[in-house]
């Protein structure tokens, strides 16, 4: 079945989002991992991914923990340093799929402020034809709504959509609507797979 739309996640997909990497480097992996053993931060930022206030759903996080305040605050106040490096392979994959005139979309968890943020340093952010922004679509991955609003809203049927995401549940969950996907571990094997359904070629890809 030809595809009719290409769409990346972004964590770890587009730009590297490694906040252990980030904290071990800043307090040391001992208090980190203590840390993240007290507090439940991802579901912190789960939260606001469902479209909670950025800086408000952290600082709050902080004023509840004062054990960890300043420490969690980084997590609003140095956000940029969680989510970096770009991937330079899958941003130049998307820009030549863009070139060839393919469709392609975002689908992410992302908060409504963390995302304009993001954009502001990563402008290819700006670049997809559609992006379907959890923040502001009220869902998360990989609940199966969020998947519904995609379809709802492009009107491509879900067997010419390719997705791309670096976790397993977020594929599954896709792929039990029928959508083609691919778990993302590496550019190199997503643009391997983008070659084989014939959307770039092997020169393209690279």
């Amino acid at each position: 079945m030809p595809v009719d739309a290409v769409i990346f996640d972004i964590g770890n997909v587009l730009i590297e989002w490694q906040p252990e990497r980030f904290y071990d480097a800043e307090v040391g992996a001992a208090r980190r991992r203590e840390m993240f053993a007290a507090i439940d931060l991802h579901g912190m930022n789960d939260d606001v991914d469902r479209g909670h206030d950025f800086k408000g759903r952290i600082y709050a996080e902080a004023e509840a923990r004062p054990e960890y305040a300043a420490e969690i605050r980084m997590w609003h106040d140095r956000w940029l340093e969680l989510a970096t490096p770009e991937i330079p392979h899958s941003v130049r994959l998307l820009r030549q799929l863009r070139a060839n005139g393919v469709p392609v979309f975002a689908l992410t968890n992302f908060g409504i402020g963390s995302f304009e943020l993001a954009c502001s340093r990563y402008p290819f952010l700006t670049e997809f034809d559609r992006a379907y922004v959890s923040g502001r679509m009220g869902v998360i991955k990989p609940e199966p709504l969020i998947y519904q609003v995609v379809e709802d809203d492009c009107g491509i049927a879900p067997e010419r959509l390719i997705f791309t995401d670096d976790r397993a549940d977020n594929i599954a969950a896709a792929s039990a609507r029928g959508w083609k996907v691919h778990h993302f571990d590496g550019p190199e094997g997503w643009a391997a797979r983008l070659v084989a359904e014939g959307l770039l070629t092997e020169g393209e890809a690279v």
